[in-house]
């Protein structure tokens, strides 16, 4: 079904649409559980960093992407160029042309402003949430505003967890050890996507390689380790088809 006004499709059956928008937060409910810690480690380090707390915290709105936050916070905090903080914030987010790619056949037809909005909420738990619904068959519509209603919650959790981490800042006690929570979180989303030759490939190749290139300045290591897992997993993948 190609969609041609989300807006006027919910506004004719608001009951229906009401129960898919609270699917989509339920089933984004288990999510926060590992995102808002992450969020409040990314606003103390936004408080501490060697840049304005307010530019560490526009690192939310404007990158909305955990991995890549982190990463331009330290390196500006580094005195990293602006050029190599903006490429590895890309590369780092480079995943999302792929969840951009599996969304594009359900996306489809609808509104710019639908796609433009959709495509801006779009991180992993999002898309984990909104794929689920949109397999599941039946009206498209239905799946835009399930998608919509976890994606929104996320996005508004992420921000409050981010500015109450930067308020707080050097106030929360060290014992706390809240930086533990960045590689954790990461593991989580790792493991569960290591079904296939390619994915443990991939894994595999950016871990070691960011071990050894753990010394490079400016958190080059994190940049190589990328596109040395990003080369493992496409290599992978060409020797399997």
């Amino acid at each position: 079904m190609h969609t041609t006004d989300v807006i006027a499709d919910v506004v004719a059956t608001p009951r229906g649409y009401a129960d898919e928008l609270a699917g989509g937060a339920r089933a984004m409910l288990p999510w926060l559980a590992g995102v808002v810690p992450f969020g409040l480690v990314i606003g103390v380090a936004a408080a501490q960093a060697n840049i304005s707390t307010f530019a560490g915290w526009l690192t939310g709105p404007l990158i909305y992407g955990g991995s890549a936050q982190i990463a331009t916070i330290e390196m500006l905090s580094a005195g990293a160029s602006p050029a190599v903080v903006v490429l590895t914030a890309l590369v780092i987010n480079l995943r999302l042309v792929l969840y951009s790619g599996a969304m594009a056949a359900y996306w489809r037809g609808t509104p710019r402003w639908w796609r433009a909005l959709a495509a801006y909420l779009l991180i992993d738990p999002s898309f984990v949430v909104g794929s689920d619904r949109y397999e599941r068959g039946g009206d498209h519509t239905r799946g835009h505003v399930h998608y919509l209603g976890g994606a929104v919650l996320l996005w508004v959790a992420w921000l409050l967890a981010i500015t109450a981490g930067a308020t707080l800042g050097a106030r929360i006690p060290a014992a706390l050890h809240l930086e533990f929570v960045v590689p954790l979180y990461l593991i989580g989303e790792v493991s569960r996507r290591l079904s296939d030759v390619a994915t443990r490939r991939a894994a595999l190749t950016a871990a070691v390689v960011a071990v050894v290139a753990f010394a490079l300045p400016l958190h080059l290591g994190v940049l190589l380790a990328i596109v040395a897992g990003l080369a493992a997993g496409l290599t992978a993948q060409g020797v399997r088809s």
